[in-house]
């Protein structure tokens, strides 16, 4: 199996002009490392993020090119695994970023909450624990996922129709992730892996650490999709980002209807029915620069 380590300086988008790191067959594994949404950086509690962090966050493992892949097809991510590269994490508060607190795009007039770290270190139970106070079971996932839009390049603390940071927990080992292809190539990207992350990811900043990523890709040729979408043993999912945050509930749920109607034999009345009375829908995320939410169903209902 091939490992694929990223490269300095860090790509912070998603886009087509940063040089693709590798070129991946489909079908190819391969284990992509991550770096955390700090470069690394924060270390102990007296690291405060303002002073030791970059500008930006979420450094990217990427892009990679996945050869055959072209403008209009999907590209179907099948996680086979998400490792866990060390035996601490960070959580952060940081000021003007977060659900509970005034930001750049919801302003007032409050002084930003006080800049505070939390370092999490790995128990001999596998959980991760907060000095003697609480300690989180681990629950490893990719916050960061997608491929290049068309033209322009997005943050890495962006989600929208490409993926991005759209910090869904259903980004996990065994799962299946399904993104857009807009250029060639596709110009994968991943980072920012989480040990665990409350829906919501209400601070801002979830259990970050460093990971390997074990990954295999295919194409579904000719088969264009508007948003992301994720795929279990048990549910299919699809992902909407915007705000406000009904916006993104609206772009799940009418995904999720119409991927039933289109590609599953559903009328699209009857699977507006359905999804209203067996849909699942949770917040990725309610902190970024579009919030993410995802809408869910049981593949029970696709066996008939």
């Amino acid at each position: 199996m091939r490992e694929i380590h990223p490269i300095q300086p860090y790509p912070y988008t998603f886009g087509k002009y940063h040089e693709p790191i590798a070129h991946v067959t489909p079908g190819e594994i391969v284990a992509l490392y991550t770096e955390d949404c700090f470069e690394g950086r924060v270390v102990s509690e007296q690291d405060l993020p303002s002073h030791v962090a970059g500008k930006y966050l979420n450094p990217q493992t990427g892009p990679i090119y996945v050869d055959g892949a072209e403008p209009g097809d999907t590209l179907l991510v099948h996680i086979h695994d998400v490792e866990l590269t060390r035996d601490w994490a960070v959580s952060a508060q940081i000021p003007f970023f977060g659900g509970l607190t005034s930001t750049m795009l919801t302003r007032t007039l409050q002084d930003p909450l006080p800049e505070k770290v939390w370092i999490y270190r790995r128990q001999p139970d596998g959980r991760f624990a907060y000095s003697d106070k609480f300690s989180i079971a681990p629950r490893p996932f990719m916050g960061t996922i997608g491929t290049a839009p068309d033209l322009e390049a997005l943050s890495a603390l962006t989600p929208f129709a490409h993926g991005g940071n759209m910090d869904v927990p259903d980004v996990k080992a065994q799962n299946t992730v399904h993104l857009p292809v807009n250029v060639p190539g596709a110009y994968f990207s991943t980072g920012d892996c989480h040990v665990a992350q409350g829906e919501g990811e209400a601070c801002g900043v979830a259990l970050e650490i460093s990971g390997k990523v074990t990954l295999s890709f295919d194409l579904i040729k000719n088969h264009p999709i508007s948003w992301p979408r994720i795929e279990s043993a048990t549910e299919i999912m699809t992902v909407g980002s915007a705000r406000p945050m009904e916006d993104a509930a609206r772009i799940a749920y009418t995904e999720l209807v119409l991927w039933l109607e289109r590609e599953l034999g559903f009328n699209r009345w009857d699977a507006y029915q359905l999804v209203s009375q067996a849909g699942k829908l949770y917040v990725g995320n309610m902190v970024d620069t579009y919030y993410s939410l995802v809408a869910k169903l049981s593949k029970e209902f696709l066996e008939k």
